[in-house]
């Protein structure tokens, strides 16, 4: 296993504090990984073997465990004195009434919980009923550029931190099964498009009972069509109403809102600078691995200003900051994102090539008068100038920054 000490320090700092620890992400994010390290960093602080019960509820041999009472008697029977008993307990959306089972758990017995689960909503509802105030969710996001970096380094397919291996991070996305062996992008993107399907059946049609699949998939296409763009589920209703197909607008945001809780979507909205207030109209969407656009739609070169925002957005959610759309008067920011009272605004564009370029991805970061960071990230490899404190990266400078 190749370590991913971002998450496992954020589980480490909660191991024996009296909270559920939930990991979330898209299908193949790597929570089974985080689990599984977990459990080597607990034996190598002298748990033994026996105190630690890891169910992956995915594994045919756990198959029989499909519901609340039926769990809630396995687990029983592990536990044979008073010391404390750690619970790894994976995908555990797959166990109906779940939430009544670990709820039961910390009532009845000596536990600190770890579950993975790859549904926001799913985990947000049930445990908001049963569990609230007594959990925390760590988000387990596809790999990072420095991840991937660290991946190709620890694998077959070693790379350096150039221009060469932030293409293959643009092209193939940051699954990381992708990057623990030495894929062509066609096996890749094959791949990928796996782990989308089983997603979407999973996670997206079986979970929320959709029956029109072909709308779905229209849906899909029309977002991962439109990544760094801003439209509204109206703007899609009304391009599948000129394709001669009838919609109801209320279906496209019930879709919208199954795909975001499945981890395939992020919903970002926009916040008006001046007025410090969230706008209800004209978000963004980024999808949770640029990988899922080109195996479902295939590489297109006038894409690429949106992947590049998607990869910056991405960093940004990593990093725990909350993420919006900036506009200041009929000027846009491509992020304005904050943490703990820390501030950044950051525009995001492939090259600046022209003086109109220039103008237009610096003049909004220059209108705003706070002292908060402010930066341009380009793919521009020798164009390092700032401007007024604005400052310019290279888009794997400001990946790799901490």
């Amino acid at each position: 296993m190749i370590p991913r000490p971002n998450y496992t320090e954020q589980l480490r700092s909660f191991i024996d504090k009296p909270l559920i620890k939930i990991v979330t992400g898209i299908r193949r994010s790597g929570k089974s990984t985080v689990l599984r390290l977990l459990k080597v960093d607990l034996q190598s602080s002298g748990i033994k073997d026996e105190q630690i019960i890891s169910i992956n509820f995915e594994s045919f041999a756990y198959s029989e465990y499909t519901s609340a009472s039926q769990l809630y008697d396995y687990i029983c029977k592990k536990i044979v004195n008073p010391q404390k008993y750690y619970l790894l307990l994976d995908e555990i959306q797959e166990v109906a009434g779940w939430e009544k089972a670990i709820n039961s758990f910390m009532v009845d017995f000596n536990v600190d919980i770890y579950l993975t689960g790859s549904n926001s909503h799913l985990l947000s509802s049930e445990l908001a009923t049963f569990l609230a105030g007594r959990y925390v969710e760590i988000p387990i996001y596809t790999l990072s550029y420095s991840e991937f970096l660290d991946f190709r380094q620890n694998s077959s397919a070693k790379e350096n931190r150039d221009a060469g291996s932030f293409a293959d991070y643009l092209r193939l996305g940051g699954f990381p099964i992708i990057h623990t062996a030495d894929y062509d992008r066609d096996s890749a993107y094959k791949v990928v498009r796996d782990i989308y399907s089983s997603v979407i059946l999973r996670d997206t049609v079986q979970r929320y009972n959709i029956r029109d699949v072909e709308l779905l998939e229209r849906v899909i296409r029309y977002t991962f069509d439109n990544i760094g763009n801003t439209f509204s589920g109206k703007s899609i209703a009304d391009f599948i109403k000129s394709q001669q197909r009838k919609v109801d607008i209320n279906t496209i945001y019930n879709y919208l809102h199954a795909l975001e809780g499945a981890f395939v979507l992020w919903r970002v909205p926009r916040y008006d600078i001046k007025g410090r207030e969230i706008l209800k109209t004209q978000e963004k969407f980024f999808v949770s691995d640029v990988s899922l656009v080109y195996s479902t739609m295939g590489y297109r070169d006038r894409m690429i200003s949106g992947i590049l925002e998607n990869i910056v957005f991405l960093e940004l959610k990593r990093r725990g900051f909350q993420v919006y759309i900036g506009k200041l008067g009929n000027r846009e920011i491509d992020f304005v994102a904050e943490k703990r009272g820390e501030k950044i605004y950051v525009q995001v564009a492939y090259k600046l090539d022209n003086p109109q370029t220039v103008d237009r991805e610096f003049s909004p970061l220059l209108a705003i008068k706070d002292q908060y960071p402010k930066y341009v990230v380009t793919m521009d490899e020798f164009w390092k100038e700032s401007v007024d404190g604005v400052q310019h990266l290279y888009i794997t400078d400001f990946l790799t920054s901490t």
